[in-house]
C-alpha cells in the first residue's frame, strides 16, 4: 500500500513569486497520482496563524508532512528534479507509478 503524500505550499499574495511556485508545484505533482496526493496552498496574508503554526519564515515554502519524515523546501521550485529528490518524493512516485500498472 502506498501512502497518501500531504503537501502544502506556502504563498504570500498573489505575487509574481508565488504564482510561479504554484505553476511549477502542479506541474511536478502531475507525475503523482491524484488519489495519492493531498495538496493545499495556503496564503499567509489569508491565514497568518497557520504560517506561525508551522513556524514559516520565507515564503514560497512546501511542506511535505506525509509520509513523514517531514520536508521543507523554499523557493519557486522551478527544478522538478531537485524538488522532488528534495521531497524524497523521487522514489513515491515511481512506486506508485509501477504499483498502478
Amino acid at each position: 500500500m502506498v501512502d497518501v503524500i500531504q503537501l502544502r505550499l506556502y504563498i504570500t499574495g498573489e505575487t509574481s513569486r508565488s504564482r510561479e511556485a504554484m505553476m511549477n508545484l502542479r506541474r511536478i505533482t502531475k507525475q503523482i497520482p491524484e488519489d495519492l496526493l493531498d495538496l493545499e496552498i495556503i496564503d499567509v496574508l489569508e491565514q497568518p496563524d497557520l504560517a506561525e503554526q508551522e513556524r514559516i519564515l520565507a515564503t514560497p515554502t512546501l511542506i511535505r508532512s506525509l509520509p513523514l519524515p517531514e520536508r521543507r523546501i523554499i523557493g519557486n521550485l522551478k527544478d522538478s528534479e531537485r524538488v522532488l529528490i528534495g521531497l524524497g518524493l523521487d522514489s513515491a512516485a515511481v512506486r506508485a507509478e509501477e504499483e498502478s500498472k
